[in-house]
């Protein structure tokens, strides 16, 4: 899960949090709709908050922070969030049976983050067993997970050398991966039949490998020749996507086969369609 904006579930209900000032924060719809069933949980939110304000002059907003939450059409909308602590209170305004269970999930999830600050094996194991449910392979788990590490190091290497901008850090990336594969990210996802989805997740063995090479190159550039600013770091992401592109290059000579393939983790109806289609 990405620690800035995450999914959980709470009895097949999913829930959006995001982490805020060193806490969880959840969509406070989302809470209401996991415990009412409601059609309506906006409707429901408000005839809530305008009871109390009624019945017992509380003012349940002040519970709540507005913060960016991803909504279905992809974009990040102003959501009424709330911490833990806000929730608990928010919800003995809720009358339902999922109350109490809620509040022990809550207590757990809410909890879960602080330890793994101080034990990060505690989210890499979250993180292999999430894959392992999704039906990943130990060893695909494993390239992912040093994958993941290995990305990590070079965006803290990118910080350290004057790239703040998302933008840069997506343009940068492209350079890498167009240097290794030919494609850019988007085109990338494009060609695998991606819309949402995470490319990386999506990838083969030898695909996260290249990748891997390619960005651990550019790290290693970028420390030797202790690049500054976005025009440099540039220039070592085309470096190190070349080192990484070369040696793909030599494999797909030397095997006969491609490295970058149609194949992905999809449901199997939609990898046959993918088949069909790259074959007309």
């Amino acid at each position: 899960m990405d620690k800035h904006d995450a999914l959980v579930v709470f009895q097949d209900k999913k829930i959006r949090r995001i982490w805020h000032n060193d806490e969880w924060f959840f969509s406070v719809i989302d809470v209401v709709s996991a415990l009412t069933e409601s059609k309506d949980p906006n409707d429901y939110w408000y005839r809530i908050k305008k009871r109390e304000q009624e019945y017992s002059e509380t003012e349940l907003s002040t519970f709540c922070r507005q913060l960016k939450l991803s909504s279905p059409d992809g974009k990040y909308y102003e959501t009424d969030c709330a911490n833990t602590k806000s929730l608990f209170r928010i919800i003995q305004s809720i009358p339902s049976k999922k109350a109490e269970p809620f509040k022990l999930w809550l207590a757990q999830v809410g909890h879960e983050r602080i330890q793994e600050i101080d034990n990060p094996e505690l989210a890499q194991k979250r993180m292999k067993d999430l894959y392992k449910l999704k039906g990943y392979s130990k060893e695909w788990i494993e390239k992912r997970v040093r994958g993941i590490v290995i990305r990590q190091e070079l965006t803290d290497e990118w910080k350290q050398r004057g790239i703040e901008e998302n933008k840069d850090f997506a343009i940068l990336t492209n350079e890498i991966s167009k240097a290794t594969f030919g494609k850019t990210v988007e085109e990338y996802k494009e060609f695998k039949g991606l819309k949402k989805e995470n490319l990386r997740d999506h990838m083969g063995d030898l695909e996260l490998i290249f990748t891997m090479l390619g960005e651990a190159s550019t790290t290693k550039i970028a420390k030797g020749k202790n690049t500054q600013g976005f025009i440099e770091n540039k220039d070592a992401a085309k470096k190190g996507g070349k080192i990484a592109g070369s040696a793909r290059k030599n494999l797909e000579i030397e095997s006969g086969e491609k490295v970058s393939t149609i194949e992905n983790y999809l449901d199997e109806p939609e990898q046959q369609k993918r088949k069909r289609l790259s074959k007309k």
